[in-house]
């Protein structure tokens, strides 16, 4: 037998009872409800006695299965906008240490670099390995073009290094060319220390580098196919040295909210106290403090990792997001549009050079010379007036700018437009 809801389900399966709860807040539906739920559709799929109690009364089997379809879609629809308070908050403390270097690129196919750089990264490494040259030696050898160094790059090598990392840990690398090379297709990084903030090295990097990219170029034409002067080395760093870590203060840790919202945090500490009462408390828009129960006192780290699996709703501020570069327009679930008139017409300006050739006239001393002629055509396309109504959703909000026929970059000035006279609701942000 089956009995449905609009907020809850309850299933029998040969005498096993399951409640499955769409709870907002704690988001406890998980697996568990999957599993069920395709049983409670092959059930209802089955000619059998199986029957729906609906708000209306019994129905049949066919109805059943649909009715059910419908409680599943306004309880999967609330349950996937739940995320991990994982995904959203970091632990302080937690934070990526950045490491860069400068290394050389060796192994080139004839596409390395050229510039006095070069040379003398070139002569600094061949000097470390034994390959002695006296200082004028080394003043003529760096400005000497006559030099080959198309076999070998200078680049700037970067890694990011987790703070609890442990020394033998690999990291992944990028190298970028900071000369003038072509490419690093083939290439392979020797031994290039990288150093943090304080100018201690915490790792070596080395190995041969993947650009993803081609570029062949003749005398006369050339291709390319991606970006070939960056690439990474992936697992390219080994970790030599620690970086010293504060602990957290004993039995506590904070959480930091990654967009900073007073709802968002307010929610984070009520899931974390439903689930374990009394132990957090928001401390703001950016940050919970949590105290780590008694029963996990020795095990912080447990703690820690439940708390971040627990679910809850973010809040979302009302943002429109606008990237003129790409033409790239994003318009957050809370955007709203105040009701306006509105058009909006393409001016387009198409310009012609038509010059002339002025001949002076016989025994004038004169000279033929060419005189510029430019002719412009504006052309503005007409448009009637469009009435925008009050939005709800996101999706009016959609519509009622498609009725208008706009472009993704035209999007731009309208929604600059509306932020200028009031008419939209959200905060603009130009990327």
């Amino acid at each position: 037998m089956l009995i449905a809801d609009a907020n809850w389900i309850f299933a029998s399966f040969s005498g096993e009872q399951m409640v499955i709860k769409d709870d907002r807040t704690t988001g406890e539906i998980g697996l568990r409800r999957a599993a069920l739920m395709s049983r409670l559709i092959a059930a209802c799929q089955m000619e059998t006695t199986t029957r729906l109690w609906g708000r209306c009364g019994l129905v049949g089997p066919r109805r059943a299965a649909a009715v059910l379809g419908m409680a599943l879609l306004l309880m999967g629809g609330r349950a996937q906008a739940d995320v991990r308070i994982k995904d959203i908050t970091t632990i302080e403390g937690q934070r990526v240490n950045r490491l860069t270097g400068l290394g050389l690129v060796v192994g080139l196919a004839g596409t390395g670099g050229k510039s006095e750089a070069t040379r003398r990264t070139a002569l600094n490494l061949f000097q470390a390995h034994g390959l002695r040259a006296t200082p004028l030696e080394r003043v003529g050898a760096a400005t000497n073009t006559q030099l080959k160094t198309e076999n070998m790059s200078v680049v700037m090598v970067s890694a990011e290094m987790p703070v609890n990392a442990r020394m033998g840990t690999r990291l992944t690398v990028r190298v970028a060319s900071a000369d003038d090379a072509k490419s690093l297709l083939g290439g392979v990084l020797i031994d290039t220390p990288l150093h943090g903030v304080h100018d201690v090295i915490y790792a070596m990097a080395a190995g041969p580098v993947s650009t993803g990219a081609v570029a062949f170029s003749g005398d006369g034409a050339s291709v390319q196919k991606n970006h070939p002067t960056v690439g990474l080395i992936t697992d390219g760093a080994i970790i030599e040295d620690e970086i010293p870590h504060v602990p957290a203060r004993l039995g506590r840790f904070r959480l930091l909210v990654r967009r900073a919202d007073f709802e968002t945090s307010r929610r984070i500490a009520g899931a974390i106290n439903q689930r374990y009462p009394g132990t957090a408390e928001s401390l703001g828009p950016g940050a919970i403090e949590v105290m780590v129960p008694f029963q996990f006192q020795h095990d912080e780290t447990g703690f820690m990792a439940d708390v971040q699996l627990l679910r809850v709703q973010p809040d979302l501020a009302a943002m429109v997001v606008i990237n003129e570069r790409t033409g790239t327009v994003v318009v957050g679930q809370h955007v709203r549009i105040s009701k306006v008139a509105l058009t909006h017409a393409n001016l387009t300006v198409v310009t012609s050079e038509s010059p002339q050739v002025s001949q002076p006239a016989p025994l004038s001393e004169g000279q033929t010379a060419v005189v510029p002629r430019t002719d412009l055509q504006v052309v503005e396309e007409k448009r009637s007036v469009n009435v925008v109504d009050d939005t709800v959703t996101v999706a009016d909000v959609a519509a009622a700018l498609n009725a208008l026929g706009a472009t993704s970059r035209d999007l731009s000035s309208i929604f600059q437009a509306l932020y200028d006279k009031g008419a939209l609701h959200a905060e603009l942000d130009y990327q």
